[in-house]
């Protein structure tokens, strides 16, 4: 029964949920959502790769997390982190851009010298309740409450692991500029974020915001925060111009056709963020494996790879640590420049420095060797 009941949020967030529909919903969405050929008023908004087949049946999953025997699905040992102060933040060069894992899918990006959120998630739990539900395996590296200003936060999709309310209830007091997918704009409101900060996207739409173009790109997902609301939002990834770089973010997605389309838009990128972690045979429609993870890499032109969306909570049946055992091998093995730091590690995209395999190794020595290779 415990383990049943840390599932249930799981399969809400993971979008493992039933397909239920209101008329009253569909006839508010409709008209305002007309503009997108990825959009029905039946079925909400859909991905459009013609090999797209949808699975993750719902009481099979279930009943595999009752009975199925799982191994290291959390640390034994505390995740180091590089921990980060507003000062440290604030003091970040202005003239290189630079980009900060903060876990899971969270990232701080210092670009064109303006600070950017995507994915915020600082809640313990990836989940709608406070006392059950996905808990982290560490703190962020920086609080809430310590960040710096903020100029803009980015969001992918409405699943509890991306869009995390709190999160956005205290970034709503000061941020500007939001910039959503379509209809993630209708929680935000709800937040109380005034709709002058909100933009929305829909696939291939781009914001300019001083000096830096988003454009939402296609994924190829789906959303939802309850059993109610399925696909009634969009998912996006991103491409991120800055003066001097050009950045993907990936977002949650399957391997599908799209990745090449960006690609050829918008490639080659000197950064490409990309899930590779709680994948599955069962739900293998819409996230990726670390094979396939490499793959939409080299699609989209990236000169260095960051895997994102693991490391931080329990949202499949593989051990914590292998994604990143799995991606660091295929890396090594095609020759891709791989970047994995460590929670709070300074990446700067004009000298990448050096990452480790900070899963492999207690905390204590990895932050020590990370401290000499920085010194060199």
């Amino acid at each position: 029964m415990k383990r049943l009941l840390t599932v249930l949020p799981l399969l809400l967030i993971g979008g493992l949920v039933v397909k239920m529909v209101t008329a009253s919903s569909e006839e508010a969405a409709g008209a305002e959502y007309s503009r997108a050929a990825h959009y029905n008023a039946g079925d909400g908004f859909k991905n459009t790769d013609p090999n797209f087949a949808e699975n993750g049946k719902l009481f099979p999953i279930l009943f595999r997390y009752v009975t199925e025997k799982r191994v290291d699905v959390a640390p034994r040992q505390k995740i180091p982190l590089s921990i980060l102060s507003a000062e440290h933040l604030e003091q970040l060069p202005k003239d290189s851009d630079t980009v900060i894992r903060l876990g899971h899918s969270s990232v701080f990006l210092n670009i064109g010298g303006k600070k950017w959120l995507i994915d915020p998630v600082f809640s313990e739990r990836a989940s709608p309740f406070s006392f059950l539900g996905p808990k982290r395996f560490h703190p962020t590296p920086i609080s809430l409450e310590d960040l710096p200003d903020i100029d803009g936060v980015l969001i992918s999709h409405d699943h509890y692991d991306h869009l995390d309310e709190a999160s956005i209830k205290s970034l709503a007091r000061s941020v500007k500029h939001f910039i959503v997918p379509m209809g993630v704009d209708r929680h935000l409101l709800k937040w109380k974020v005034p709709a002058e900060n909100i933009q929305v996207l829909d696939w291939w739409e781009s914001a300019k915001i001083q000096n830096i173009q988003i454009t939402a790109t296609p994924a190829q997902h789906f959303s939802g925060r309850n059993m109610l609301d399925k696909n009634k939002t969009l998912w996006a990834s991103y491409v991120i111009e800055t003066p001097d770089n050009t950045l993907f973010f990936s977002g949650d997605s399957g391997y599908f056709s799209g990745f090449k389309d960006i690609g050829e838009r918008f490639g080659p990128f000197a950064l490409t963020m990309i899930e590779a972690g709680a994948y599955d045979k069962d739900w293998s429609s819409i996230h990726m494996t670390p094979e396939q993870s490499l793959q939409a890499h080299k699609d989209l032109g990236g000169a260095h790879m960051m895997p994102i969306h693991n490391g931080t909570f329990d949202l499949a049946f593989h051990s914590w640590y292998e994604p990143l055992q799995r991606i660091s091998a295929l890396a090594k093995q095609g020759g891709v420049s791989l970047l994995t730091p460590i929670m709070g590690q300074v990446i700067t995209l004009n000298n990448i420095p050096t990452t480790l395999a900070w899963w492999e190794e207690d905390a204590g020595t990895v932050k020590q060797t990370l401290t000499q290779a920085e010194a060199l």
